[in-house]
């Protein structure tokens, strides 16, 4: 699932749709997720503007609870046990990173990498099993997906584990900013 209903603010336009090396975001993430599964989902609080992609979109179950109230959404929505979740502003994920992490899923709710940046919530597998859990964290008051990890079984996994896979982080790279954007392109362009 992609979650992309944030408001990108800081970045002034929506996110999914900024172009690196002439291909959206949103496109460079689907072409990934279609090698890997075969439900696409995207969770976005503007649905028209995701008309033309071949993924099912819905609209937030629970409106204005952040990206924990999307994995929600993605989550009660989909058709599978679990479901990799990724934000709509990643425009360098490697399968077989994602892959690495479907081998980790026996046994456990979430499957998250860390690396050292911390924690990578929105760059992880989540199982059904966490709809209850998420639901009783929104119920208090919480809406960051991290706040659901007490709750679940979690599986951390660790950078050194999938480095080999991508050793640059990559797939971990977002794009927040116009100067983050900035940087992408001179450090893709050389300029």
């Amino acid at each position: 699932m992609i979650l992309s209903g944030g408001k990108s603010t800081r970045m002034g336009e929506n996110k999914a749709f900024i172009e690196i090396e002439g291909i959206s975001i949103i496109n460079r993430i689907q072409r990934v997720l279609k090698e890997l599964f075969d439900e696409i989902i995207i969770v976005a609080n503007q649905k028209e503007q995701f008309a033309d992609l071949d993924a099912r979109i819905y609209s937030d179950l629970l409106p204005g609870r952040g990206a924990l109230g999307g994995l929600y959404t993605g989550l009660f929505v989909s058709s599978c046990p679990y479901s990799f979740c990724v934000a709509c502003d990643m425009p360098f994920l490697k399968q077989s990173v994602i892959e690495y992490l479907i081998t980790k899923i026996p046994g456990y709710d979430v499957i998250v990498p860390r690396t050292r940046d911390g924690l990578q919530p929105l760059h992880a597998i989540y199982s059904k099993n966490c709809l209850g859990p998420i639901r009783r964290v929104i119920e208090q008051g919480k809406y960051k997906i991290i706040d659901l990890y007490p709750f679940a079984k979690v599986r951390i996994i660790e950078e050194d584990q999938f480095s080999f896979l991508d050793p640059m982080n990559e797939s971990f790279i977002n794009v927040n900013t116009p100067q983050e954007l900035l940087l992408i392109q001179k450090r893709k362009y050389g300029c």
